[in-house]
C-alpha cells in the first residue's frame, strides 16, 4: 500500500442491509477521532429546481442519481489530508440542505453506500471493500420501518418504490458489485466476528499510519 495520509474503507450492500449499523458500530467501538463516516447518500444530486412531485419520481437506486464525480474529488482531497465540505441531504424533501459538513484530517474514512462498488474510480480509490450480504426480505422490513418512522413516507409509497426501483436496481447493479468486495459480511451489523476482524485491521492501519 502506498504511503498516504488517509485510508478509505468502503462498505456497500442493499438498502437497509446494515451498512450504517456496521460502520457506526466499528467506529464507536474503535473510539478514535481519527476515523470518520461518510455516506454516499450525502452525494445524491440536488434537484431543488424541480417540483417535489417530480423529485419523488426519480430513481434514487440508479448510479445516475448520485454525483459520484464530486464524491471522488472529495475522497482524493481527503486522501491527501485536506478538508472538504460534505453535502447534507434531506431524504424527506429529496434535496440538499444549504448547510454542509466539514470533514478532514482523519486517518481512516469509512464510506458507506449502496452503489459504491459500481463506479470504477470509487472502487479503485478504496483500500478495503466490504459488502453486506443480507436477505432482501429483512432489508424490506427494515426499510419500511425506517422510511415510515424517520422519513415520513407512507406504507404504499415505500412498497411501490421497492417494487419499481429498489429491488430491480439491486439485482442489476448492487448484487453483481459484490464480486469486487474484499470481504463479504453476512448477518449485517450484528456479525461480531466480522466486526472484530475489521476493527483489528483498522487498528493495524492506524498504527502503521503513525509509524
Amino acid at each position: 500500500m502506498n504511503k498516504k495520509d488517509t485510508i478509505i474503507i468502503g462498505i456497500s450492500g442493499a438498502s437497509a442491509s446494515g451498512k450504517s449499523l456496521l460502520a457506526n458500530t466499528i467506529v464507536n467501538e474503535l473510539g478514535s477521532e481519527q476515523v470518520v463516516i461518510i455516506s454516499e447518500d450525502a452525494y445524491y444530486k440536488d434537484h431543488s429546481d424541480m417540483p417535489f412531485e417530480e423529485r419523488a419520481k426519480i430513481n434514487y437506486d440508479h448510479p445516475d442519481a448520485f454525483d459520484h464525480h464530486l464524491l471522488y474529488e472529495h475522497l482524493l482531497k481527503l486522501q491527501q489530508g485536506k478538508s472538504v465540505e460534505v453535502p447534507i441531504y434531506n431524504h424527506s424533501l429529496h434535496i440538499r440542505d444549504k448547510k454542509t459538513r466539514t470533514v478532514g484530517q482523519h486517518s481512516i474514512i469509512v464510506l458507506e453506500g449502496i452503489l459504491l462498488f459500481v463506479e470504477p474510480s470509487l472502487r479503485e480509490i478504496m483500500d478495503i471493500r466490504i459488502f453486506m450480504e443480507t436477505s432482501l426480505d429483512i432489508c424490506l422490513i427494515r426499510r419500511l420501518k425506517r422510511d415510515i418512522n424517520e422519513r415520513g413516507r407512507t406504507l404504499e409509497s415505500v412498497i411501490q418504490q421497492y417494487e419499481e426501483t429498489v429491488r430491480p436496481m439491486y439485482l442489476q447493479f448492487i448484487d453483481p458489485s459484490k464480486r469486487d468486495a474484499d470481504l463479504i459480511v453476512p448477518r449485517g451489523g450484528e456479525n461480531r466476528i466480522a466486526i472484530d476482524m475489521i476493527k483489528a485491521k483498522m487498528r493495524e492501519l492506524l498504527k502503521s499510519d503513525k509509524e
